[in-house]
Order: structure tokens, then C-alpha cells, then sequence
């Protein structure tokens, strides 16, 4: 008799076709280091809201390049823009990446 891996399905059990389409949109808007390192820095922040300025500093990404990127974050639903005045920020949703982690976890 061989030992076989223990079968294991994913936390949210089987997903449907537009549940599969709806993660693997979110996963290629994360597929994207300059992407991943731009949520990082709003996530280290302590939920700070950010401004594009902020985030293209220090960053080495032009100001337009940013906001390209804070689009497409925005867009997937993974941040929120926060408008005071005239500034607008960026700042993360919890709720998709709870999402994610449900999806991901292996039982």
C-alpha cells in the first residue's frame, strides 16, 4: 500500500465560473511588482491614506506611472479613494484581500 498526499480543497470550496473569473481578474491586477509595492507601502502605512505624490516618492515611478498603477487598484476594488478638498488619497480595502485569504486557504 503507498502513501498517498491527503486530498484538500480550497477554503471557499468549488468555485463557479464567474467566481473563478472575478479572483483571477483581482490575482493579474496583483500580478505587478511596481503594483505590489505601491499596496505595501499604503498597507505599512498603518491604513494612512496616501496622495500619488506621496507614493511616487520614494518609490522611483513617475507621477503619471503612479496613478496608472492606483487605477488599476482602484478599479480591481483593492483600494478606495479618499477625496478632502482637492487632495485626493488612496488608502486599502480590507474586505477583498479577507476575500482572497478565503479563497487561498487550504483545508
Amino acid at each position: 500500500m503507498t502513501d498517498r498526499p491527503t486530498c484538500c480543497s480550497l477554503g471557499a470550496g468549488l468555485l463557479t465560473s464567474e467566481e473563478a473569473e472575478h479572483y483571477a481578474g483581482l490575482f493579474k491586477v496583483l500580478a505587478d511588482p511596481a503594483r505590489l509595492q505601491l499596496l505595501s507601502r499604503l498597507a505599512a502605512e498603518e491604513c494612512e491614506p496616501m496622495s500619488v505624490t506621496e507614493l511616487a516618492q520614494g518609490s522611483g515611478l513617475s507621477q503619471p506611472t503612479v496613478s496608472h498603477h492606483l487605477k488599476r487598484l482602484t478599479d480591481a476594488g483593492l483600494l478606495e479613494k479618499v477625496r478632502t478638498g482637492r487632495t485626493v488619497t488612496h488608502q486599502v480595502r480590507s474586505a477583498p484581500f479577507a476575500d482572497l485569504r478565503t479563497v487561498l486557504q487550504m483545508d
